[in-house]
């Protein structure tokens, strides 16, 4: 059985009384002055290597093409996780951080934009299910509209306002589809939103082209920036600043999610930094610097820059600096195309890892995570603990001191507290990722694109296309690369992990593709597995 939530005053009155209540009563949440500052700063589409700050046993030529001094500062006053993963597209991943649920069970499996429209790309061989492509909505809700497509859940961010939390969204949401509750961040239990909707992207990072206005993937809520000539990720992390200004006035503990558009496409020029790079040889490509890539590079170092304002911010407070915890994630791995990115297509993008976003390989799911928790962690530490995207959920609750509370939806979470108090202590977590859907920008089933369902046990993936039915396996450890698939020489591995995926897929009640000639589903991984006997 759930426990009971704990209600304060607060989150018992109205949403709409809430923030008079706590303007009049900011005593309201004094108990909870003693609790944690959290910021969250999640990004866009980074690959685990975009980076000056490595995340592999040794440096790489990616990480002295990147400049990342903020990261660098945050490493040095934290731990670095270097096993952590997130889903291979926007959505789902940032679903389950709201969530607590596996992309298998909330059914958020692609990426969500217009009401009711699937984002899949079609296919001649295979029927997808369907899924929730109008998102996660508040648990609030009950109208057929809003539920159709769509999963219930009790947020983050609302558990966090009930227990006293001063809550922010600032940049990407990406819950919910247009027209739906799921797509304004105050639904979900934010108290201010910052230019959060239901886009995926930006339309433009310029404020000089409105920031895309009128385009499908316009930002709202900036137009006081319309026609000058900043950069989007600065004029975030500016409205950011002056958003906590307020709970920090009144020394109310404050859950900041700070969430850039960058480093996602369109890769327009951030003046400020593309100066560094254009021109620039680079080592792993033996080639200079394309005018993408220079702009990527300029983008990463905009985000490091907000990081570092951020910082600066929170330090002119020492007791506030001393009582704030942040965690740095990305929600998906980095491009891997030709389309987007210089060099190797699915080899130089995320090196050593194999492909980039909407693969099922380590270059779509891997990513940088760093937390810093002053007077809990060891500056300049590194922890090997297995963590999954949904394991934020749990986690983050339990640093704010939430005990006791109740969801609406089943969580798959797991807290990583532990291994932040004793980075040593480490514990088995499985990961199972589950994309039965066709991502719209290569159907490369041999780099590990298509309709796939991925399980993680210790240093071995396995890696199940539905549309082939063919099952592969690698030692991570040796082969971060993955390389060699060892199915083959390990049909024992192959067909108990097999079986433990499918036990999770059906567990959670997960959807499947089933064969457009046929009509019949697709088998399940173990039912695959059994028939390559």
């Amino acid at each position: 059985m759930k426990p009971h939530r704990i209600l304060t005053f607060a989150a018992a009155l109205p949403l709409a009384a809430q923030g008079t209540a706590r303007e009049q009563l900011p005593a309201a949440a004094a108990d909870s002055v003693s609790r944690p500052n959290i910021l969250l700063f999640l990004v866009d589409d980074m690959g685990w290597q975009d980076t000056s700050v490595p995340f592999y046993e040794t440096r790489t030529p990616l990480n002295d093409r990147y400049h990342t001094p903020n990261m660098e500062r945050l490493a040095s006053l934290g731990v670095r996780f270097t096993q952590a993963y997130a889903c291979a597209v926007s959505s789902p991943s940032r679903c389950s951080l709201m969530s607590g649920m596996n992309a298998a069970r909330h059914r958020v499996t692609n990426w969500t934009l217009d009401y009711g429209r699937p984002t899949d790309d079609p296919s001649d061989v295979l029927l997808l299910p369907e899924w929730n492509c109008n998102g996660i909505q508040p648990d609030t809700v009950a109208s057929e509209y809003n539920t159709r497509n769509a999963t219930p859940v009790t947020t983050l961010p609302q558990l966090l306002r009930e227990h006293g939390y001063w809550t922010i969204h600032c940049g990407k949401a990406h819950f919910g589809a247009k027209t739906t509750p799921g797509a304004d961040p105050r639904a979900m239990g934010f108290d201010v939103n910052i230019a959060g909707g239901a886009n995926g992207a930006p339309g433009s990072y310029l404020a000089s082209r409105n920031f895309g206005q009128g385009s499908p993937q316009e930002v709202l809520g900036l137009e006081k920036y319309f026609g000058t000539d900043l950069f989007l990720t600065e004029v975030l992390t500016r409205e950011a600043i002056e958003a906590l200004k307020e709970p920090i006035a009144r020394r109310q503990p404050f859950f900041l999610y700070m969430s850039h558009y960058a480093v996602h496409i369109p890769y327009e020029e951030d003046t400020r930094f593309t100066a560094s790079y254009r021109g620039r040889y680079d080592a792993q490509l033996g080639a200079t610097l394309n005018e993408n890539e220079v702009r990527y590079a300029a983008l990463v170092e905009g985000m490091d820059r907000s990081l570092g304002d951020l910082l600066d911010f929170l330090e002119q407070s020492p007791e506030t600096a001393r009582n704030t915890i942040i965690l740095f994630m990305s929600d998906n791995g980095g491009q891997g195309l030709n389309n987007a990115r210089q060099g190797v297509e699915n080899r130089d993008q995320n090196y050593p890892a194999r492909a980039g976003k909407g693969s099922a390989f380590l270059g779509g799911v891997r990513e940088p995570m760093l937390v810093v928790w002053p007077g809990v962690v060891r500056g300049g530490t590194t922890c090997e603990q297995t963590v999954m995207i949904e394991d934020f959920f749990p986690t983050i609750l339990e640093m704010a001191g939430v005990e006791a509370y109740e969801t609406r939806q089943t969580t798959d979470g797991e807290s990583f507290v532990r291994a932040l108090r004793n980075p040593s202590s480490l514990r088995a977590r499985p990961i199972v990722w589950h994309f039965p859907n066709l991502w719209g920008e290569t159907q490369d089933f041999e780099e590990g694109y298509g309709a796939y369902s991925a399980y993680m046990e210790g240093d071995y993936h396995l890696i199940y296309t539905w549309q082939t039915g063919q099952l592969r396996l690698y030692d991570i450890r040796r082969d971060i690369g993955e390389q060699h698939d060892l199915a083959a020489a390990e049909p024992a591995r192959v067909r108990r992990m097999a079986r433990r995926l499918s036990e999770r897929l059906r567990e959670a009640g997960a959807q499947r593709p089933a064969f457009r000639a046929t009509g019949l589903p697709c088998p399940w991984p173990d039912e695959a597995a059994a028939a390559n006997r």
